[in-house]
């Protein structure tokens, strides 16, 4: 973002001029866009129609970088990957009706994950609103309805002088933790009229602070300075508050060992002596929290996926620092800390004593022993190896993208690094498009995608986006080989698995052929094997522009512990 006192400053005397004297033919939509200009947007993302072209007209004209994709929801997840990596709003401009709603998915993705985004769209005429049904294409009686229980907050505009302010606090509001998506729409006669506002300037939307309550703080640093057994939990909220470095400060200081959750991973360096890595789906985790004595749980609501599937139940004290209310005490009974990650983590680094426990590391090493001889127990070398490919062909500095399916469940919990996924929500079609707003955030820097062939379908027509923009975007995609539906989940496992989200088969998919598809939009294609994995795609992450690789392989998954308790 742009960089912004609280205090706007005076104008000079050539701005009051120009106040003065705006330039003709600007409308609504230039007020949009020169908001979100003045608010440090430097890219936006979204898809044109009816009621929205006086904010793509103005978009044409200024110097914003704009990606256009080919559906909604990809444009919405495009979006997210571009909010969760570069930590700043991403704004996404869309249409009214079925253009609006087909972003749905993606903006309930974004607010379970947190990701920053800003949705305008457009509205019927203003003189079509109020549930009146007089019939406008793509009228609905009450649009904003729909999104009011999805995003974090909604922000209806009704004329040309409300457009700035608005969306200034759409901005805001997204941005102040917990981060989330916003909703700001404006009638189409509003962004077509021409104004004769002068042009805005600079915005001030600077984000709310989350301080901890001092009395709280308190009562937590003397209960982890006193524990004998104090295990903390890392969420997603440590990663998005940029508290990674007070979390490890915090660990070391009372010789706490740390579990991330799928969404925090990359709050704790996976070979710590204190990491007990990610693996919350195995009962010799679960165990191993349920006997703290006292858990600090930073930036988690210990939902479904945290949790072992709800099997867990704590024993001892638990402390929960987050930013979104509502999840605090939402699954258990906690000293509920209402705060940012960060400043909750610093205000405890200022207050917590030192403690010393050198069989603290030795803990961590016999559980994971524990979780690898549960692992080396079921025959699963194969997806391990497959993982294993992905993550020596994958740079140091590209961020990945998954998509709900087998590979990704594995990776959530032996990934040894940071990873975005569709997790928030659980919804198919993620992977790609989020890894596509994120390569627009970095055009240097190559990113990957990974998808079943479920999952690749939601997405497949942003092969034409990812050749029309040039993005360093490789897209592995993974499917079950043979179409006799050897190992059914789904082909590969989208959406199913071992119980992840549901134990069930189905009958193999009719599949096309992903090679030929990707070359016919002119993107690069290989069709790999397991023993090829890791070269073609350090080959294809290596070559600039957009490359798919077909993976063909029945992957398993490992046993589940929620189920049967081992």
């Amino acid at each position: 973002m742009h960089d912004h006192d609280h205090d706007i400053p005076p104008f000079t005397p050539e701005q009051t001029a120009a106040a003065l004297n705006p330039p003709p033919g600007r409308t609504g939509g230039d007020l949009v866009v020169e908001t979100l200009y003045g608010l440090g947007a430097t890219t936006v993302f979204g898809l044109s129609g009816q009621h929205a072209p006086g904010m793509f007209d103005a978009l044409r004209r200024s110097s914003l970088d704009y990606v256009g994709l080919r559906v909604e929801s990809n444009a919405g997840f495009a979006a997210d990957g571009y909010g969760r990596v570069t930590g700043e709003a991403a704004p996404l401009l869309l249409s009214a009706g079925p253009g609006a709603l087909a972003a749905l998915a993606a903006l309930q993705e974004s607010a379970a994950a947190s990701a920053p985004v800003v949705a305008i769209a457009g509205q019927v005429p203003t003189a079509g609103l109020g549930g009146g049904r007089h019939g406008h294409l793509r009228e609905l009686r009450d649009q904003q309805a729909s999104f009011r229980d999805v995003v974090k907050s909604v922000h209806p505009v009704r004329t040309a002088s409300q457009i700035p302010s608005a969306i200034a606090a759409a901005w805001e509001s997204a941005l102040t933790a917990p981060h989330g998506p916003v909703w700001v729409e404006i009638p189409q006669d509003v962004l077509l009229a021409e104004t004769t506002l002068p042009p805005v300037t600079a915005v001030d939307a600077t984000p709310r602070e989350l301080p901890p309550r001092p009395e709280l703080t308190a009562v937590a640093a003397h209960a982890l300075s006193h524990a004998e057994r104090p295990v903390i939990i890392a969420g997603g909220g440590v990663v998005r508050a940029d508290a990674a470095g007070k979390l490890r400060a915090l660990a070391e200081r009372l010789d706490a060992p740390v579990v991330t959750t799928f969404g925090g991973k990359g709050a704790f360096p996976w070979d710590h002596p204190l990491s007990l890595q990610s693996w919350l789906e195995d009962r010799h985790t679960t165990d191993f929290l349920e006997d703290a004595d006292v858990l600090l749980v930073v930036g988690s609501g210990l939902g479904e996926l945290s949790s072992n599937h709800h099997t867990f139940r704590p024993r001892g004290r638990v402390i929960q620092i987050e930013a979104d209310l509502g999840k605090l005490e939402s699954n258990h009974p906690a000293l509920g800390i209402h705060a940012d990650a960060r400043a909750a983590l610093s205000a405890l680094l200022d207050s917590v004593a030192e403690r010393r426990d050198p069989a603290a590391a030795e803990s961590v090493r016999t559980v994971l022993a524990k979780v690898r001889e549960r692992i080396a127990g079921q025959d699963l070398g194969f997806e391990q190896r497959v993982l294993a490919a992905v993550r020596e062909a994958l740079p140091a500095t590209s961020a990945g993208f998954w998509d709900m399916t087998v590979l990704t469940y594995w990776a959530w919990s032996a990934w040894p690094g940071p990873m975005h996924s569709g997790q928030g929500a659980g919804g198919l079609g993620y992977g790609f498009p989020a890894a596509l707003g994120a390569a627009a955030a970095d055009r240097t820097t190559p990113v990957l995608a990974v998808s079943g062939d479920g999952g690749a379908l939601y997405s497949i027509a942003e092969l034409a986006t990812a050749r029309q923009y040039g993005l360093p975007v490789t897209w592995l995609i993974v499917h079950g080989g043979d179409s006799d539906g050897d190992g059914d989940r789904e082909g590969d496992g989208d959406g199913g698995g071992y119980g992840t989200l549901g134990a069930y088969t189905t009958d193999a998919p009719a599949r096309p052929d992903f090679v030929a598809l990707a070359e016919s939009f002119g993107v690069p294609a290989v069709r790999t094997a397991p023993e090829t994995l890791r070269e073609d795609l350090a080959k294809a992450l290596a070559t600039p522009g957009p490359s798919v690789v077909v993976l063909p392989a029945s992957l398993k998954m490992f046993a589940p512990t929620h189920l049967t308790g081992r």
